[in-house]
C-alpha cells in the first residue's frame, strides 16, 4: 500500500537542501485549506487530511512533525487556549454571534529545533485567508519563529510527541455547529464570494 506521507515528503523534498525541504515542507502543508474536519483531528486520523484536501492546526501540525522528523529535526508540540470570538477575523456577524458561543478552544502549533533553537513554527492559515484578517506566515527564512493566528488566553502548554499519541479532539455542539458555517464561509472567501 502506497504510504501518502512518503509520496508527499519526496515529492515536496526532492532534489532541495535541508533548509528548501523545510520551508517547501511548511508551505505546501500551509496551503493545505484551512477547515475544522472533525474525521481527521485526531493521532490517527491525521494522515487523510492529505486525500481529503483541508484540516485544521491539529492535522497539519501532525503532518509537519512527522515530515521535519524525517529531515532530522527536533520537534515538540505547543498548545495555546484560545477564544474564536477573540480573533481579529472580519467574521460576517452571524457567525461572531456562533464564535462566541464557543467555549475556549485549543491550538496546535510546533516547535522546532533548528540551529539549537527552539523555532515556533505555524502552518494553519492558508494564504487565502489573509483577506479576512487572519495571519499567513509567508516567506519564511526557514529559521525564524512565525506569527501565532490566535491571541491566547492561557499559557503555553509543550508536549512531546509521545505525549499526544492518542489525541483525539472531542467537540460539543456549539463548536460542531461553529465549524460547519465557518468551513462554508472559508470557502467562500476562498472563491472570491465570501
Amino acid at each position: 500500500m502506497v504510504n501518502p506521507i512518503e509520496v508527499s515528503f519526496k515529492e515536496w523534498t526532492n532534489g532541495t537542501t535541508a533548509v528548501e525541504a523545510r520551508i517547501s515542507i511548511f508551505e505546501k502543508i500551509r496551503d493545505i485549506p484551512y477547515a475544522v474536519v472533525p474525521e481527521v483531528n485526531s493521532a490517527r486520523d491525521y494522515v487523510r487530511m492529505l486525500t481529503v484536501g483541508k484540516g485544521s492546526c491539529t492535522p497539519k501540525h501532525f503532518l509537519l512533525r512527522d515530515m521535519y522528523e524525517k529531515l532530522g529535526l527536533a520537534v515538540l508540540y505547543v498548545v495555546y487556549p484560545f477564544r474564536w470570538s477573540d480573533l481579529e477575523v472580519d467574521y460576517p456577524s452571524w457567525l461572531r454571534k456562533l464564535a462566541e458561543a464557543v467555549p475556549t478552544s485549543h491550538h496546535l502549533a510546533c516547535k522546532v529545533e533548528i540551529g539549537g533553537d527552539l523555532v515556533l513554527v505555524d502552518a494553519t492559515v492558508d494564504s487565502p485567508l489573509r483577506q479576512v484578517g487572519l495571519p499567513v506566515n509567508e516567506n519564511w527564512d526557514g529559521a525564524s519563529d512565525m506569527v501565532l493566528p490566535v491571541t491566547p488566553v492561557g499559557e503555553e502548554q509543550v508536549y512531546h510527541p509521545s505525549e499526544v499519541r492518542d489525541y483525539q479532539a472531542r467537540y460539543d455542539e456549539a463548536s460542531l455547529q461553529f465549524f460547519v458555517q465557518m468551513n462554508a464561509w472559508l470557502d467562500r472567501v476562498r472563491k472570491g464570494v465570501g
